[in-house]
């Protein structure tokens, strides 16, 4: 049964192994979110000490997105062929050394090496965590309460990440890399203990290692070309070769899975429709919540002169979406169904963009407020359920994939919508460095995450949740 049609279904009680399979899976998605969040706060620290240009730190950042999204869909097909529960642990294991050692650099080179595995690790984590928690939970009102509870832990990782982070730089950057070895740690000898595995590992299945090689190409070649948008006057030449080049792969990719008797991807899952327009709109939300993060920070460091520490605690109320996806979403979408409050979630998100368009030099933080819980609102309402519809009705021996799909059109979208804020930022500017030129130049970059947000809304009104088929073999 399709959970958008649970709505009124009373959900069972989880069993204590159960609770403790949900606490160990939220805290490593919670692990991603703060280890993420601690080191964007963290970059002017790291700088400092270890000297490193602009390009290179902005490069630290880029690293860990090209690994964690050129490798995700390769990580959720790994989850399902050798089974969730191995590769979950192999990556976190990768995690806690990659992220040791990044604590340990002493050069720029280093610290890139360090981001660039943690997310390639978290790329094979994240969609076989994501895998567990619907194969440790059935289908229904248990897994979308569960599903919920995790979209929100995602989120208070991200959110408390912010904090976390100004208050580790101040003591020592590194700690911002020590911190998530310990986390990671604990979870690591959990695992084992409150987790079942899927016991679905397709051992007759061969791992397609030309699928694999062309998949990966594609999605590391798409995501640089993404993170190159942040600099629109800069080797344009590579950005276009880079699309080009991942347009050749993901040709070849398409042609070799057509014709492997056991493709890393099976292409008959993305004939639901359904699905596609879920992974879209978790592309645009997401692109609208990065774009616009990335221009408040501007505003509030740039123009407005507060610390890192002061940025991160305002947008701490964003943070709201924490408590509220666990508790009060699970009735919403059981009172609702998911496509109806992933259109609410769609609506407040573009009513907080739009009041921030009025932002001028002399704003209190009583002005922002009112887009910053209203898009902590947004959040809670959108995150979860789009993700319930981006794996409902998935056959359980594909649910890592639809995990890689989902993780991959969020991390996608999120470097699109950040790299397209920063382009319309730099392109606004023409030359005027001055504060109301920048303000102005700002101004016209918040209407990107008013574009895809009311996009979103379309593709949300247009049905999310329509004409939904199972998608099995």
């Amino acid at each position: 049964m399709s959970a958008s049609l649970n709505a009124g279904v009373a959900s069972p009680p989880m069993t204590a192994r159960a609770k403790g399979a949900l606490l160990v899976l939220c805290g490593a998605i919670f692990l991603e979110g703060i280890d993420v969040a601690m080191l964007n706060v963290a970059l002017p620290a790291i700088r400092a000490e270890l000297g490193l240009s602009t390009t290179t730190l902005g490069a630290v950042v880029s690293a860990y997105v090209l690994g964690y999204a050129g490798f995700m869909l390769l990580g959720g097909r790994a989850a399902d062929i050798f089974g969730k529960r191995r590769v979950f642990l192999a990556a976190l294991a990768v995690f806690i050394a990659f992220s040791g050692l990044g604590g340990f650099a002493t050069e720029g080179w280093m610290l890139l090496a360090a981001r660039f595995v943690t997310g390639v690790a978290s790329a094979f984590m994240t969609p076989a965590g994501l895998a567990l928690i619907t194969t440790n939970f059935p289908e229904g009102p248990q897994r979308n309460k569960a599903v919920l509870i995790y979209a929100g832990t995602a989120a208070a990782g991200f959110s408390l990440g912010l904090v976390a982070g100004g208050l580790l730089a101040a003591i020592n950057w590194r700690w911002v890399f020590f911190a998530p070895v310990i986390l990671a740690g604990i979870i690591f000898i959990l695992t084992p203990r409150l987790v079942s595995d899927d016991g679905q590992k397709e051992r007759s299945q061969k791992f397609d290692v030309p699928g694999a090689i062309t998949l990966t190409g594609a999605m590391l070649l798409a995501a640089y070309a993404v993170t190159r948008l942040e600099h629109p006057g800069e080797d344009l030449n590579w950005t276009l070769g880079a699309v080009a080049a991942s347009a050749v792969l993901w040709v070849l990719f398409v042609a070799i899975e057509s014709n492997s008797r056991s493709p890393l991807v099976r292409l008959g899952i993305l004939r639901s429709a359904s699905l596609l327009r879920a992974n879209f709109g978790a592309l645009l939300f997401a692109g609208s919540f990065f774009g616009f993060q990335f221009l408040v920070s501007l505003y509030l460091q740039e123009l407005m002169g507060w610390t890192p520490l002061q940025t991160s605690l305002a947008l701490l109320a964003i943070g709201v979406d924490a408590i509220l996806a666990p508790t009060v979403t699970p009735w919403l979408v059981n009172r609702f169904g998911n496509l109806r409050v992933v259109l609410g979630g769609f609506l407040l998100a573009a009513a907080s963009y739009a009041l921030f368009l009025r932002v001028g030099l002399d704003w209190t933080y009583a002005a922002m407020f009112p887009s910053m819980i209203l898009l902590g609102l947004a959040f809670s309402l959108a995150y979860g359920p789009l993700t319930i519809l981006a794996t409902d009705g998935i056959d359980e021996s594909e649910q890592g994939l639809a995990g890689g799909l989902v993780n991959t059109a969020f991390q996608f979208g999120a470097a699109l919508g950040l790299s397209a804020a920063s382009a319309v930022s730099v392109l606004a500017l023409t030359g005027d460095a001055s504060p109301d030129a920048r303000l102005e130049a700002l101004r016209l970059a918040l209407l990107v995450p008013v574009a895809a947000t009311v996009l979103g809304v379309f593709v949300a009104s247009t049905g999310l949740g329509s004409s939904r088929r199972r998608a099995t073999a």
